[in-house]
């Protein structure tokens, strides 16, 4: 087998994702998964459950994992690489153990996963990898083989994630009314998190002492100057633009990262911008939080003020990105196997760390995380 096309020790892929309920019926039980452990009461997630009920009641992250899946099928197997490719969700069918169950049954030992998180925090890096130890602590109670599950390392600034984006921007400057388009603002935006998670993500030198550190705001803004960039290299104008958050929950008195997308189209409003392109830079796809809270709410918000907005695209199943992923795995193949791959990563920041550290991304209380330096729990043996 070709050295570049050898994904050993890894016989894998497992694609780990956060689910979505796929008809009415499913939304308060998806909601009760998510929330698991919090003691909200059933009727208070029938109100949340309004966001997907406007659209059916089917959150859109399914659909779009399915063409992801079938997007990294079609780029395997163009290229050579005999690796199967499997699905498995957080919080929604198909469940994680029941895909890790499926993938161990069917012989495999070895599996390296790709979440579709792209940067580190907890609830992006250390709660999927808290998952995964879940999932393999339920195989080892039915008494099955326990396999090592190696996750990917954060994409965040490889090329085939952020190029995309940087085509998504430039596209939707082009929808502009050419009085608009030179003076718009770029507002990249991202899911907000409590700023104690910010603070506290990534490795610990990522963690600062003045509450102003972590690597999730760092890596953000670090896509967003790359973006920018190479707008402004593609078009000679140099557009101003901000990261902005979105999707907050959570009770109120806990501070989240600010501002708002939604407080932050009326501030421009307000300072005479002729436009603004929403850039949803902390999305893998299209999914609920960018179809509803930005282009149902945010959208709305700019009609009510008259300001001119264009969401541009996220990644997605793009043929880029699922070179990437395949990109991303023979590297970690090649690393595991003693060799020093290239390590593509775009911006200021370097390519992430492929085991996290004790530590990275902590978890509000202490639990085991598979895929980590921190991991202890058992490991079935290969087969031969």
């Amino acid at each position: 087998m070709p050295e570049q096309c050898d994904p050993r020790p890894y016989d894998a892929l497992l694609l780990l994702s956060f689910g979505g309920p796929e008809g009415p019926d499913d939304v308060v039980p998806f909601l009760e998964n998510v929330t698991r452990g919090r003691g909200i009461p059933r009727e208070r997630l029938k109100e949340v459950g309004q966001h997907y009920f406007l659209f059916g009641g089917v959150s859109p992250i399914n659909a779009q994992n399915r063409e992801l899946l079938d997007a990294l099928r079609k780029d395997f197997a163009e290229h050579g690489l005999d690796l199967p490719v499997y699905w498995g969700n957080r919080n929604w069918a198909p469940y994680l153990t029941d895909t890790l169950r499926t993938m161990v049954q069917d012989g495999h030992r070895r599996i390296a996963v790709l979440a579709t998180s792209a940067y580190a925090s907890y609830s992006g890096c250390r709660q999927y990898r808290e998952n995964l130890a879940d999932a393999l602590a339920a195989l080892q109670t039915e008494g099955l083989p326990v396999p090592q599950v190696d996750k990917l390392r954060h994409y965040f600034n490889h090329p085939g994630f952020v190029r995309p984006m940087i085509d998504g921007v430039l596209a939707s400057l082009a929808e502009l009314p050419q009085e608009a388009r030179d003076g718009a603002h770029i507002a990249f935006t991202t899911h907000s998190i409590p700023t104690a998670a910010a603070d506290t993500s990534g490795t610990p030198a990522d963690h600062t002492q003045d509450g102003e550190g972590g690597a999730y705001v760092a890596q953000h803004l670090d896509v967003a100057q790359v973006i920018a960039d190479a707008v402004r290299a593609e078009t000679g104008v140099d557009h101003p633009w901000r990261l902005v958050y979105q999707s907050r929950s959570g009770a109120p008195h806990i501070p989240w990262l600010e501002p708002d997308i939604c407080d932050h189209l009326e501030e421009r409003q307000a300072a005479g911008v002729p436009a603004v392109v929403m850039a949803p830079i902390g999305f893998v796809s299209d999914h609920m939080e960018v179809k509803y809270d930005l282009d149902t709410e945010a959208t709305a918000k700019a009609a009510e003020l008259g300001l001119p907005v264009v969401r541009s695209a996220t990644v997605g199943a793009d043929p880029r990105f699922a070179a990437a992923v395949r990109d991303l795995l023979l590297e970690r193949a090649a690393t595991e196997r003693g060799l020093a791959p290239e390590r593509c990563a775009l911006g200021a920041l370097a390519a992430g760390h492929d085991l996290c550290p004790v530590g990275c991304c902590p978890a509000r209380a202490p639990r085991p995380a598979a895929a980590g330096a921190d991991w202890r729990g058992p490991v079935a043996e290969a087969p031969a």
